[in-house]
């Protein structure tokens, strides 16, 4: 009860120091389909072969959200160099949540196998002219870290689809190992967030909130709509109320990450927020639309139509499951506010 209390009040106290980088550069992003700009696309196009050390995305790959991917939207917004790893599909370790790539017959890359070690990769690696392939400081560098959408949702946790023996704190251990490697690599300014509001995208919704018998993401669905939605909702919370109490404890009690900075960004409640004031969100000459979605696809997802009457700025959905490009922006503003410090839907950490 006493530790309780200590993690309280240092939230309270610490949580209100906003960290101030003092010259953001470069973004580098770990993560799924939420965040991926164009890995999966490369992976698919290659038969299932990996991007190569050095490799970069030289085309503006459409995003899994019918746009481009909200990490672009920060680069354009502050002019910082963004080096995106994240792989549609990914969960944080295969060892705990693997799921299958139907295309490929593999695994989907994880972050612990594939992203973090891919970004070490390029750390070393050394162009022909002898110069670094990716020169950047520790002090001017955010690693942005957003996943979990699959570890814990269908073919994840959600169907109890994971490795026997393993549970939901086992998936956010992954994630604070992760960090740990990037961390003994230089990394001193981190992003991270929590689990979106997953319960509210028309794969996991109520029944009376646009939620589907099934979806190109999940064919097979629970018959009892009710209950998956719930369950989606218990799993959102159960995870995101650990971050909260575990963020602190971590940084500040432990100072398991000495001179490092955190950003632990309420996706949840954000998501939550353009859900119930689209008005402040969206635009557009359509009526906002939060719980649709644009672009409906058959079960196997090969035939798709898109529903937006030429108006996807007021759609919250671009499926069943990904959020829509315009969504994404306004995360994307909110990132920016979040590393000046003054994001609402953040808390500050610092050893």
């Amino acid at each position: 009860m006493m530790l309780s209390y200590a993690i309280q009040y240092i939230f309270l106290i610490r949580s209100s120091y906003a960290w101030n980088i003092q010259s953001f550069a470069d973004l580098v992003v770990f993560g799924d389909s939420w965040s991926d700009a164009g890995r999966l696309n490369y992976i698919t196009a290659h038969n299932g072969t990996l991007p190569p050390v050095g490799w970069t995305n030289s085309e503006e790959s459409i995003a899994p959200d019918g746009g481009r991917p909200w990490p672009s939207y920060v680069g354009q917004y502050t002019g910082a160099r963004v080096h995106n790893y994240a792989v549609a599909g990914a969960v944080c370790a295969n060892s705990l949540t693997p799921r299958i790539y139907e295309a490929t017959g593999d695994l989907f890359p994880d972050i612990a196998t594939y992203e973090v070690p891919a970004f070490i990769a390029d750390c070393q690696y050394t162009l022909s002219d002898g110069t670094k392939f990716m020169n950047i400081s520790s002090h001017s560098t955010i690693f942005a870290i957003m996943i979990g959408g699959n570890d814990i949702g269908a073919d994840g946790f959600l169907t109890d689809s994971q490795i026997p023996g393993t549970t939901i704190p086992s998936y956010i251990d992954c994630v604070f190992e992760q960090i740990d490697r990037l961390f003994k690599h230089g990394a001193r300014y981190f992003l991270l967030n929590t689990l979106g509001a997953m319960y509210i995208a028309p794969q996991y919704a109520m029944p009376n909130a646009g939620g589907l018998k099934a979806s190109q993401y999940w064919p097979d669905k629970y018959t009892n709509l009710t209950a998956s939605s719930q369950r989606m909702l218990e799993q959102v919370a159960l995870v995101n109320s650990i971050y909260k109490v575990r963020m602190p404890l971590e940084v500040e009690l432990q100072r398991r990450f000495p001179g490092a900075n955190f950003a632990l960004v309420d996706l949840e409640e954000l998501m939550n927020d353009i859900y119930h004031n689209p008005s402040t969100y969206f635009n557009g000459t359509e009526p906002y639309n939060v719980t649709g979605y644009m672009n409906h696809c058959t079960l196997n997802g090969t035939d798709c139509v898109r529903v937006d009457n030429n108006n996807p700025d007021a759609f919250m959905w671009y499926d069943e499951l990904h959020p829509s490009e315009q969504t994404w922006r306004k995360i994307a503003e909110n990132f920016v506010k979040v590393i000046e410090g003054r994001s609402k839907w953040a808390s500050y950490h610092s050893a």
